[in-house]
């Protein structure tokens, strides 16, 4: 199973982290890991590039434990606002999206969401 949590501070989506194979189906031909990967890398894709802001990530293929950190989606560190509310848009996006696939998906992935201040770790 794929468990994501989300962390959001105030009402502001700004990371996640994901860990597990989801079992779907043999590696390869899983279209739910597949779809995860896809859109995880969308999210840090789009913060770096289309955004041009840093975004912190670290990603084990082994383990397959992905921790991702945009503090750029808090205004304490960005102090564009449109530029905050796009990316914590974006993360929230992906928390909704994922939580779509759960209805399909229920025994494979699991998401939630905790409040969580940003700690500046890496």
């Amino acid at each position: 199973m794929t468990k994501v949590v989300f962390y959001k501070s105030n009402d502001i989506y700004w990371g996640f982290e994901e860990q597990g194979h989801s079992g779907f189906a043999s590696s390869g031909e899983d279209i739910l890991c597949s779809a995860i990967s896809a859109m995880t890398m969308l999210v840090i894709n789009a913060i770096e590039i289309s955004y041009d802001s840093e975004v912190d990530y670290i990603i084990d293929e082994e383990t397959t434990n992905i921790s991702v950190k945009a503090r750029s989606a808090l205004p304490s560190y960005e102090s564009d606002e449109k530029k905050c509310y796009a990316i914590s848009g974006l993360i929230k996006a992906y928390f909704y999206q994922l939580n779509d696939l759960v209805e399909e998906y229920y025994d494979y992935l699991e998401v939630d969401v905790v409040e969580k201040n940003y700690d500046g770790n890496k």
